[in-house]
């Protein structure tokens, strides 16, 4: 009794493990068809063909233990009719996710991108590879910028993992895909550039003190110097903890111990909640920066009226309610014009913070004090900062070259 086989491309969309069938050829001649692949861009199924010579009852013994062998449970998406790229990236925005309002609000405006482009239309079966990344070429060529590729790439991988993940795909066409190059990170501030924002920062805020002192009651010196004393205080926090947007913005006075400083919260588009990576976070701050907090804190208190909340940034000293992420980031803007740096950003704080431990070696530091979630993040984004230890290497090498025969 023997077996001989040969690969056939079937056009079949739903085929399952142990729907291996068996029929007679020729008189103790049978054939038995056993799904072991699939392709998706055409949505058939792959049989191999097995021919074994003997009786029925061998035959359907070797049907069982082909289909054992080489046999694969595989249901194709024909499960839901038509269903195409853009009906996927639908049912992935109305999905249950534990996204951040920030996260959602930025997925959803690359979704509306993804469906109005010609590949949304295409049938969920015939995305392939090729197909993919004939898009992100497109795309690049179009001049759309490396974020902007990067993002829709990003979000369309998301979006066929969660339909697998949710059983609406059995395999992921894209495994295997290379994306588009991700943006680098923003530059960050130099010292030098951080050092002619605090020197701006505190001659307003002594111009502002001295009017102040000149005329107390006056109302529009006291919401000026609370502003200029706020903005002096953003530039000193942010450069020494190395804090997100969103955390600055919802710190709390009573997170500060001492030197000791606790990011527990963050605010996504208006929302407060647990931070970025849902951690909570210790940091020592500097000598400088603690006291500045404090005195800050107490002279505005002295001044009263008694704060009704407890926000380190607020609009007024009342200290209603915190000082929105867009706001900080205006009011750094403003005061790094002021101070002739070019292209001024808040986040580019973080990036100085995380520039200078790397550079140093610190990278568990820096990972630590950023909140990442591990090294490697912190490594991946800020690798061109690792200081380079091959002058060694390079000089037995040099020499090696100089030594010609």
């Amino acid at each position: 009794m023997t077996t001989s086989y040969r690969d056939e491309i079937r056009p079949r969309t739903r085929a399952r493990r142990g729907s291996g069938s068996v029929r007679e050829r020729a008189p103790g001649v049978w054939e038995i068809r056993v799904v072991v692949g699939f392709d998706p861009a055409h949505g058939h199924s792959v049989q191999r063909s097995f021919t074994v010579h003997g009786d029925e009852a061998w035959a359907q013994r070797r049907r069982c233990e082909l289909v054992e062998d080489y046999g694969i449970d595989r249901v194709g998406s024909s499960d839901i009719p038509g269903l195409n790229v853009a009906e996927v990236l639908t049912r992935f925005m109305a999905g249950p996710h534990l996204w951040k309002p920030a996260t959602y609000a930025s997925h959803r405006h690359v979704v509306e991108d993804l469906i109005a482009d010609a590949m949304a239309q295409r049938p969920l079966l015939t995305l392939t590879q090729c197909t993919v990344r004939a898009a992100i070429v497109r795309w690049q060529a179009c001049g759309l910028s490396v974020a902007t590729v990067s993002a829709r790439w990003l979000v369309l991988r998301s979006a066929i993992s969660w339909a697998v993940t949710e059983g609406l795909l059995r395999s992921n066409p894209l495994v295997g895909v290379r994306g588009p190059p991700r943006p680098r990170p923003r530059l960050h501030h130099t010292l030098e550039e951080v050092h002619r924002m605090l020197s701006v920062a505190e001659a307003d805020v002594a111009r502002l003190s001295a009017a102040l002192e000149a005329d107390p009651a006056s109302l529009r010196w006291r919401r000026l110097l609370f502003s200029a004393e706020q903005t002096r205080l953003l530039v000193r926090v942010a450069a020494d903890s190395g804090a997100r947007r969103g955390e600055l913005a919802v710190l709390r006075h009573g997170d500060v111990d001492g030197r000791v400083l606790t990011i527990q919260r963050g605010v996504s588009h208006g929302v407060i909640g647990s931070t970025k990576t849902g951690r909570s976070r210790r940091l020592t701050l500097g000598a400088t920066t603690a006291t500045l907090i404090e005195s800050h804190w107490t002279s505005w208190a002295e001044r009263g009226p008694t704060p009704d909340d407890d926000w380190l940034f607020a609009p007024t000293p009342a200290r209603v309610t915190f000082l929105t992420a867009d706001a900080m980031s205006h009011k750094f803007r403003r005061l790094g014009v002021a101070a002739g740096v070019e292209r001024p950003a808040l986040h580019r704080l973080r990036h100085a913070v995380a520039t200078h431990l790397v550079g140093n070696g610190q990278l568990l530091q820096a990972q630590a004090r950023l909140g990442h979630r591990d090294p490697t993040t912190t490594l991946r984004h800020y690798s061109h900062a690792v200081a380079l230890h091959d002058e060694d290497l390079a000089d037995n090498l040099d020499q090696l070259l100089d030594n010609r025969p």
